[in-house]
């Protein structure tokens, strides 16, 4: 489970913190937070949290005192990090009027580096004491018994500075090492695959893999079969993506995701169309690495337009039983939800969650899914057909995915698939994947893995 940010902060969505060592009262009690890593770990569930240290509050107790500092200064005066250390931990610069990405002090004569919004100052993370404070609070969260962090921003550490970006990267990632050797770390790098493949490079686990998510990605392109992409084209991009993280980082966990907190829900990517979003969650939920699933992606939640607050409305448990539902944040819209709350699709084998519950059940059964050495079996891929192999531990599974609204039919003795057995299916429709005399028979939108 990933947290998205639960420190004190100023705002709905968390992301200005003012104590990195607390939890936002509308959240709870670090009190809570104990039991609730507790209670996960009983089921065999890792916690992470999002952890937001390219910034933070414009009322942070750091920003606040060095800005009261900076306005007492006489005129001529020079800073003196001895008397106020916390002039230091952000980028104030006197030159900086009218500078893109920089906003007045306060008072004073000074400017202060914030690339995202005037209440939330960068940090200058290449003082050694900002990387201290980190490094402290990274171990608090870590000897509390989280399991590792999602790192916001990463690269705007150092906007447009690639190189920094990865040091500053490195730097953390072996330190969280250094207090748990098997921490999860998965970077936000919101950029191309060239890019993403050089913050790998750092050593971090995982970044979120970007070039597939959202309406213009690479698996919602291939199940609409939007402007040139086919099937075909999305097994070739996907091996080198593939290719490229591996040849920075051997040991990389793939992050793929469909949505998140800054995207359009994939209910509105696929223009509600069920079966076209259920068929997207199949190829997620298939895929290498450590998939993130945005809540209410799995019930079909509906976000609209591109406000940040209608992306982030309350999960929608029941409509019937209000009991502990989340307020929305004070800015959403109302936004009509067209496919039904979990405890009506709980009820519906055919609903939205019951594919997502499914999908989850097969990848758990197969660790061939999640950690295989993935190679395309070029025999069963044309424009509606994607045929993979994946290897794990010297077992083989074949995942084989009809992406079309039409059924199709394979001879799996033709290519060299005999004395195969079906291990698990997904389809849209209930319909079921049969397979006899080595001849399998798929209904429209789905997958199978076979053994």
């Amino acid at each position: 489970i990933w947290l998205m940010p639960i420190m004190t902060s100023t705002t709905y969505h968390k992301y200005d913190v003012t104590d990195y060592y607390s939890i936002h009262s509308q959240y709870g009690t670090l009190e809570d937070f104990k039991e609730l890593i507790e209670e996960c770990h009983k089921r065999g569930i890792n916690l992470i949290i999002d952890l937001v240290f390219n910034h933070t509050s414009a009322k942070h107790p750091w920003f606040m005192e060095a800005v009261s500092y900076l306005e007492g200064l006489e005129e001529g005066q020079e800073p003196n990090p001895k008397e106020c250390p916390f002039i230091e931990y952000y980028n104030f610069d006197k030159d900086k009027n009218g500078a893109t990405g920089y906003h007045k002090a306060g008072r004073s004569d000074y400017y202060y580096e914030c690339i995202f919004w005037d209440q939330m100052p960068d940090l200058a993370l290449d003082n050694e004491n900002v990387r201290g404070e980190i490094e402290k609070i990274a171990r608090f969260w870590l000897d509390m018994g989280v399991d590792g962090f999602r790192l916001d921003a990463v690269k705007e550490f150092f906007t447009g500075q690639k190189d920094k970006n990865t040091e500053v990267l490195k730097w953390f990632t072996e330190y969280v090492r250094s207090v748990k050797e098997d921490v999860y770390v998965v970077g936000e790098a919101w950029d191309t695959k060239d890019i993403i493949s050089a913050y790998y490079n750092s050593g971090t686990t995982s970044f979120f893999n970007f070039p597939l998510a959202m309406h213009n990605g690479e698996i919602v392109k291939a199940v609409r079969k939007l402007g040139a992409s086919t099937v075909s084209s999305f097994a070739t991009n996907l091996m080198h993506i593939y290719d490229l993280y591996e040849s920075s980082n051997p040991n990389y966990i793939d992050a793929p995701f469909i949505s998140n907190h800054d995207t359009t829900r994939v209910s509105a990517q696929c223009v509600n169309n069920e079966e076209m979003m259920k068929m997207s969650a199949g190829v997620l939920l298939t895929l290498d690495g450590s998939p993130f699933v945005y809540y209410g992606e799995e019930i079909g939640m509906n976000s609209y337009g591109d406000k940040d607050e209608n992306k982030r409305l309350p999960m929608n448990w029941s409509n019937t039983d209000q009991t502990g539902m989340t307020r929305k944040p004070s800015n959403a819209d109302t936004v009509e939800q067209k496919f039904k709350a979990v405890d009506e699709q709980l009820e519906d084998p055919l609903s939205v969650l019951n594919y997502y519950k499914r999908a989850v059940r097969i990848r758990n059964e197969n660790p061939e899914i999640a950690r295989g050495e993935t190679s395309l079996i070029e025999e069963l891929i044309d424009s509606n057909t994607l045929a993979l192999r994946k290897n794990y531990n010297g077992s083989e599974i074949i995942i084989i995915y009809n992406i079309n609204t039409e059924d199709a039919k394979f001879n799996l003795s033709k290519v060299g698939l005999t004395d195969k057995n079906i291990r698990g299916y997904l389809s849209v429709d209930g319909r079921e994947v049969i397979l006899r005399d080595n001849e399998i028979e798929m209904p429209k939108y789905s997958i199978v893995v076979l053994k």
